[in-house]
């Protein structure tokens, strides 16, 4: 018998390998979001990840950020997390008003949710009806006008064959349930931390040169004369309870738009009360409150300042400030200064198929 021909042998074995090679390739998906260690939290913020009760896997905040990102846990594939939760506005909007598939449009702005990993009260969407931020992640998807999926196709759009393995590696098998679609992103976003602000460095780094003279009137009317820091403290400046500072009051109708708290609690003192939104990064996402009625963080202050709108529920806490026009403005430069880093993403350019 002769030798076989040089060139099929050579043909043959480039045959293997390319197949090895090929079955050893790193998915387009997986090199767009590799696995990465927990991030170490930013100056100015104490607590760690580490130390929550049941704390994140960088395997399953690599599945969440692919589900935060994926608009395919949408009705019509059309919308995710992030299209309300932009990560380069705070991960909130510049629009009074979410939108949801087919353009229908929310009464509320989608609030930021940076440092979430730790609350004083665990109370998430402006009225609070959430308890977790699991709860908080399935609320949005099941929406008619936000997401507008159900919790069972959006459990059977992740149990296509491409997402099964990152269950499995992220929760010891490829089950795929709606708890755990919301474990893996609650445990994503616990990954957005924001700190290091010009204010952290002054403050905390003890860098004097920090900030300008103006930001530190700001912190001391914050803490003082303005007593901001009755609802809006802690690493992350709010209380998350809520409260009625007349945003949204209809003085001719003697009703509010939006009950807020009211739809969930009954309780009649919660009519018109909204969660304290924290401060970090609040500068990216204007207008604010609830509603997105208030274009600039100058006139939230303003608004304050007057003592809010009068109502048969308003704040005890809210009354006439008295502030100056220079006053106003230190104050606004205060909250600008708390602008930070260690949040920002991108959406991964590949998902699993």
């Amino acid at each position: 018998m002769g030798r076989p021909p040089i060139v099929s042998t050579l043909s043959l074995v480039a045959l293997l390998v390319y197949s090895t090679v090929t079955a050893w390739a790193t998915p387009p998906w997986e090199a767009a979001n590799p696995i990465k260690p927990l991030p170490k939290p930013p100056l100015g913020i104490y607590s760690k990840l580490e130390d929550l009760p049941t704390p994140p896997t960088p395997e399953r905040v690599r599945l969440g950020r692919w589900l935060f990102f994926d608009t395919r846990l949408s009705g019509d594939n059309t919308i995710s997390c992030a299209t309300c939760h932009q990560p380069e506005h705070g991960f909130s909007e510049l629009t009074p008003h979410s939108t949801g598939i087919r353009g229908q449009q929310g009464a509320r702005k989608a609030p930021g949710f940076v440092n979430l990993a730790w609350t004083i009260f665990p109370n998430f969407f402006w009225d609070g009806r959430a308890a977790s931020l699991e709860e908080q992640a399935l609320g949005p998807i099941a929406n008619p006008i936000e997401m507008g999926s159900t919790h069972e196709a959006m459990v059977k759009t992740c149990e296509m064959k491409g997402y099964r393995p990152y269950f499995k590696e992220a929760f010891g098998s490829e089950e795929v349930t709606k708890e755990r679609v919301a474990h893996a992103i609650a445990d994503y976003e616990r990954t957005r931390m924001s700190g290091n602000s010009p204010v952290d460095k002054w403050q905390v780094g003890k860098d004097e040169q920090a900030v300008p003279p103006e930001v530190k009137q700001g912190w001391e009317l914050f803490f003082g004369k303005a007593e901001c820091n009755q609802c809006h403290l802690g690493e992350n400046f709010t209380d998350s309870r809520f409260h009625n500072l007349g945003v949204g009051w209809d003085a001719q109708k003697k009703e509010f738009k939006d009950v807020g708290r009211y739809a969930i609690s009954k309780k009649d003192e919660d009519r018109g009360a909204f969660k304290t939104p924290g401060l970090r990064e609040v500068a990216k996402h204007p207008p604010y409150m609830h509603d997105g009625s208030i274009a600039t963080l100058e006139a939230v202050v303003e608004h304050y300042n007057k003592g809010g709108n009068a109502n048969p529920h308003l704040s005890t806490r809210i009354r006439k400030l008295d502030l100056g026009k220079a006053e106003v403005q230190a104050l606004v430069k205060f909250m600008e200064a708390l602008s930070g880093e260690g949040y920002a993403d991108t959406a991964p350019t590949a998902f699993p198929e």
